[in-house]
């Protein structure tokens, strides 16, 4: 399967996966049609617009993003392509959008200030010839048609879209229920003889208070979305490329390719992804693994780009550049992440769907019953004006996308990569948990644990011996042996024999290194039985080693458990997770490593072959679980894909961590309990979101019916009520992952 991210394309299969900007939205409304408009689109498989985030994913086959755009701007909305090539575009665009909302805001603020301010004294009870003077027709019409059709423009623009295309917004609601309260000023302000009975600081008002939110709303939005530049930030700008003859020259990172020599000094940032080919140094990786201590890196370690060289000037060798550094990788998981549905905003879309024209049956009727039962038509209109006004669907629209932009930008800050939404979702509800031993509870790199010798000088025919063997154990022997400072002395006559050992010859003297039915005929070998047995109880893999006539002594080597493994599996399982263990070790290896870090017997499978891993997760699933499958190796793939949610250890394999649904940049087992923690108190605040604006709209819409609110009041309250589910979902940010 070919996959490439260059500009923000991703080719699977023949299809495209391209992302847009999509300007002119205002609500819900706006987004779903826009959506809407997409998936109707011949040649589009899927579309899914985010209102938070402004943009549009679209995966087609069979058309082209020119196409896609020219559907967009015929509903009345424009279109830009979400790329490198129109990042300056799109920033340009954003910011003339704030610069004209800000300075329409002040000029409506301005006119309308001296409308209400004298409304608000009448009201008071003070009359004087300045209060008199803005309460007259003429003044009232001259402050407030700017506002009303040049400023209010916008509103009356997406109102006629909206309607050509039969799905009713938000503008369609303010353009009215404005309109309505103008038209009803000139009537009885030249008309009717009534210039006591004005509402131009109505309708200028509602305007100026929508803006103002809209405003609010949009600076809101700016921060949620501060995690994506806070990682784009971590990126250096240049790299300090090394060529054949030995020159230096700077470059920009759209210039560096694979296979380059890189120059890093202390103090500078690394470029992007490689291996060290000359010198050390120490790196500090907290923007990666959020730990403050610096890591010690020597010739042929790997280093990260937009990780920080701290001490030793280095050369390094680009191994991986543009967007397949890990960094650029993050970067691309968060802002998916960022503009993907969760499944609980499904009713919200279904919602908004019907909402408005469900408020404009609502204001008729307020309009209609008003007029009959009161006998005031005037009245009666004010009422469904306020009806109009105050039931904007904006709240609603924006109550999950903003949650999950700040809930997986606090995830990335703190290491915790969520895929999207649904990811984000279905980890709240997780029930069980999968754990790969090897590389995820363990360390996945063998050690010496125990050694029993009945002369120290055996420890060098233990290294000279394991330095001829490609066995997997024999690595961790010889590092061993040489950290002890034994020297290597020459083999001869050396060999493996399957099934048991090795055997070689040291200094004339034949030796062997292996199982006990490798030497249990040797004098000796029972006196060891105490001790391989207690080895074996603890899950080690022991090796004896012996001469022609005798055994010499014992070794043991185990992989390491990692230092947190044991509280993180109690913290799961204190907040009621079931653990499970999978490995391919012995039943007897395997309880060991269970006791150690608490998991039952009876959750644990030992001897699962690498194809069989899938079925331990169905099995749970089959029981009704939500399973989390954490694991960091090819074999694992699988197994990450088939669980409810698949969880892999950023120290693991690529494959793992693009079938997984969470990637753990730590590699600690306490950030599965951190994931879930984060992905509930998430799923909390769109819940909160959701009720409140819910809530609002049921409570409000009776209240401006029955005449309890202004139209003015009606406006205020829809505009905050949408900064209140942004401020709410910013509240996020405070929580403490521990």
């Amino acid at each position: 399967m070919a996959v490439s991210h260059d500009n923000g394309v991703e080719n699977v299969a023949g299809t495209q996966t391209q992302s847009f900007v999509i300007t002119g939205m205002t609500c819900a409304n706006c987004s779903a049609r826009v959506e809407k408009e997409l998936n109707q689109t011949p040649g589009v498989l899927s579309a899914n617009v985010n209102l938070a985030t402004e943009k549009a994913t679209v995966s087609y086959a069979e058309t082209t993003a020119e196409a896609l755009i020219a559907a967009v701007t015929n509903i009345g909305y424009g279109a830009i392509l979400d790329d490198e090539n129109h990042k300056k575009q799109v920033a340009a665009e954003k910011a003339q959008h704030l610069f004209k909302m800000k300075r329409d805001l002040i000029i409506s603020g301005i006119l309308v200030a001296p409308l209400m301010i004298s409304m608000l004294l009448m009201l008071a009870g003070i009359h004087n010839p300045v209060v008199a003077f803005f309460h007259n027709p003429w003044v009232q019409l001259i402050l407030v048609t700017p506002i009303q059709f040049v400023i209010g423009s916008r509103f009356y623009k997406g109102a006629y879209h909206a309607i050509k295309t039969k799905a009713p917004n938000m503008d369609v609601l303010v353009a009215m229920g404005t309109t309505a309260a103008y038209l009803l000023s000139v009537y009885n302000g030249f008309f009717a003889g009534k210039p006591q009975e004005l509402y131009f600081e109505s309708s200028g008002m509602i305007i100026a208070l929508i803006l103002l939110g809209k405003y609010l709303e949009t600076l809101a939005k700016t921060k949620t979305s501060n995690a994506i530049k806070q990682l784009v930030g971590l990126q250096a700008k240049t790299a300090r490329v090394v060529a054949e003859d030995g020159s230096v020259a700077d470059l920009t990172l759209d210039q560096v390719s694979v296979g380059m020599t890189i120059l890093v000094r202390p103090g500078e940032q690394i470029p992007v992804d490689g291996a060290i080919l000359d010198g050390g140094t120490s790196v500090d990786e907290s923007m990666l693994t959020g730990e403050s201590l610096p890591v010690e890196k020597m010739v042929g370690d790997t280093v990260f780009g937009g990780t920080v060289n701290t001490t030793g000037t280095i050369r390094m060798q680009a191994l991986k550049v543009g967007n397949e550094t890990i960094l650029a990788r993050i970067i691309c998981m968060v802002e998916d992440a960022q503009g993907s549905k969760a499944p609980i905003q499904q009713i919200a879309d279904k919602i908004s769907g019907i909402f408005v024209p469900a408020v404009l049956i609502a204001a008729l009727l307020t309009l209609v019953l008003t007029g009959i039962i009161v006998g005031d038509w005037q009245q009666a209109l004010i009422h469904s004006v306020a009806v109009l006004v105050i039931a904007c669907p904006c709240a609603l629209g924006l109550a999950t996308p903003t949650a999950i932009m700040v809930g997986t930008g606090l995830g990335a800050k703190n290491g915790i990569l969520i895929k999207g939404g649904q990811a984000l979702e279905t980890a709240s509800h997780i029930s069980s948990v999968i754990l790969d031993k090897t590389g995820t509870i363990t360390v996945g790199k063998p050690v010496v644990t125990d050694l029993q010798l009945s002369d120290e000088g055996y420890l060098e025919v233990l290294a000279s011996l394991e330095n001829q063997s490609e066995h997997p154990l024999a690595q961790a022997i010889l590092s061993y042996a040489q950290e002890k400072g034994a020297h290597l002395q020459e083999v001869s006559d050396f060999a493996a024999v399957p099934g048991f050992g090795i055997k070689g010859q040291v200094a004339g003297v034949n030796y062997r290194l292996g199982t006990y039915n490798f030497v249990k005929e040797l004098a000796g070998a029972k006196d060891y039985q105490v001790v391989i047995d207690q080895w074996a109880a603890e899950g080690k893999t022991l090796m004896l080693l012996a001469d022609e006539e005798k055994v010499l002594g014992a070794i043991a080597v185990a992989d390491q458990i990692k230092e947190t493994s044991q509280a993180a599996i109690k913290q799961l399982q204190t907040a009621g997770v079931s653990v499970y263990m999978l490995t391919g070790d012995n039943q007897k290896a395997a309880q060991a490593i269970g006791r150690q870090v608490g998991i039952p017997v009876e959750n644990i499978f030992a001897e699962v072959l690498p194809e069989d891993k899938s079925a331990k997760v169905a099995y749970l699933q089959d029981k009704g679980e939500i399973v989390g499958m954490v694991g960091d190796g090819i074999n694992d793939a699988p197994a990450l894909a088939l669980a409810d949610i698949g969880i892999a250890m950023g120290s693991g394999t690529d494959i793992a961590m693009e079938t997984a649904d969470v990637t753990l940049i730590h590699s600690d087992l306490t950030y599965v309990g951190k994931m879930i923690a984060l992905s509930q108190a998430t799923l909390r605040k769109i819940k909160q979101n959701l009720f409140w604006a819910f809530i609002y709209n049921t409570i409000g819409i009776p209240f401006a019916a029955l005449g309890f609110l202004n139209p003015i009041v009606a406006g205020g309250a829809m505009a905050f009520s949408s900064v209140s589910v942004l401020l709410n979902s910013l509240s996020l940010n405070r929580k403490k992952l521990s």
